[in-house]
């Protein structure tokens, strides 16, 4: 039987369409799902922590007011130690500036000597698009009005991120009961089956990468150390979250240290270092690391990896792009549990078993 192209035609306008309404909501409605969707994952990594404290006196309130202060007075911690180096970093800035200039122009007269750019052309586009006077005649009760208001949304919504923490973690039973009642008696246990499965990923996925991090934190705080790098310590916790966005993230920390390593200071030494503790770092996450500590969890091919990255930076920015990992292993779990779906688990899925 063949199927005419109308018939085709609509279903795919149709999905197209649906689509870009679906991710044009998404992005319209990040400041409400995005502290939402954040604490989800990581309700999801304090579940054992939570279970386990149950075990002893505390009840379940407790136990999921406990988790979550943990984890609140741990993300401080974090705060202060980048806040610190920060503060650092700016008591520096005068020097830094000044030992860049020279690197600065010796960049443009490359830049003039080996490419058609010339500097007439430069100078030319400066006046066209003159960025300071913009910055200047912007005003500046404006531009303190845009500032306030900024942190004032990131505060709001980081405390309101933990408050969801702590009520998804309390009624966590409740809203598995729920999930169950949607479903008929028959379908119940293949979905308590998704929610144990998916919960597994999240919290395996999480936990490795938080075991992760630290590990690389202090292999590159020992190796931009010993190469001499200044404020080694801000950079390799920088790097080492930025991990958090695979493949990309690896080549922006390394950009960072040559910038505010290399070119702040100056030394070749310094250069040979940086890029010796980031090809040896990276290798001993990519060979020994990644597979031990974080394994095979998040079963999906890279291709889609990469794309999921992209859409998530277009939605939802450097957030998106962090959390389009784990919704994405999740949401294979699904598919590979609905029949009609799973045609897509497989096309995201690594299968090293079917090479055809």
């Amino acid at each position: 039987m063949i199927i005419s192209h109308e018939k085709l035609l609509f279903p795919f306008v149709a999905i197209i369409i649906g689509s870009y309404f679906f991710f044009i909501g998404l992005t319209e409605a990040k400041a409400f799902l995005g502290p939402l969707v954040t604490a989800i994952i990581l309700a999801l990594l304090l579940i054992p922590l939570g279970n386990l404290l149950e075990k002893g006196p505390l009840n379940r309130s407790l136990a999921s007011l406990v988790s979550t202060i943990l984890l609140f007075i741990f993300s401080l911690g974090v705060f202060a130690l980048i806040s610190l180096q920060i503060k650092n970093f700016v008591d520096d800035w005068d020097k830094i500036t000044e030992t860049m200039k020279p690197k600065i122009e010796q960049l443009t007269t490359f830049i003039y000597e080996h490419t058609p750019v010339s500097k007439e052309n430069f100078e030319k586009y400066k006046e066209d698009n003159d960025i300071g006077s913009m910055v200047t005649t912007m005003d500046s009760g404006k531009r303190a009005f845009n500032f306030f208001n900024s942190v004032m949304s990131f505060i709001s919504n980081y405390l309101l991120t933990f408050i969801y923490i702590f009520f998804l973690l309390n009624y966590r039973s409740r809203f598995k009961k729920f999930i169950l009642k949607l479903f008929s008696d028959e379908k119940k246990e293949e979905v308590k089956e998704i929610i144990t499965e998916t919960a597994h990923i999240g919290q395996y996925y999480l936990r490795g990468k938080l075991i992760l991090i630290l590990l690389l934190a202090v292999f590159y705080s020992i190796g931009l150390g010993i190469s001499g790098v200044n404020n080694f310590i801000l950079i390799s916790i920088i790097a080492s979250f930025l991990t958090l966005i695979p493949y990309i993230g690896n080549i922006i920390g390394m950009a960072l240290a040559v910038f505010f390593g290399y070119l702040t200071q100056g030394e070749t030494g310094i250069l040979i270092g940086i890029i010796l503790t980031f090809t040896i770092v990276q290798f001993i996450e990519s060979y020994i690391l990644e597979p031990f500590v974080v394994g095979g969890k998040v079963d999906i091919h890279p291709f889609f990896v990469i794309l999921a990255i992209i859409l998530g930076n277009m939605v939802w920015g450097i957030l998106g792009m962090i959390l389009a990992i784990p919704v994405l292993g999740i949401l294979n779990v699904i598919f590979n549990h609905i029949p009609a779906m799973k045609p897509f688990g497989y096309l995201l899925s690594t299968d090293n078993k079917d090479r055809n």
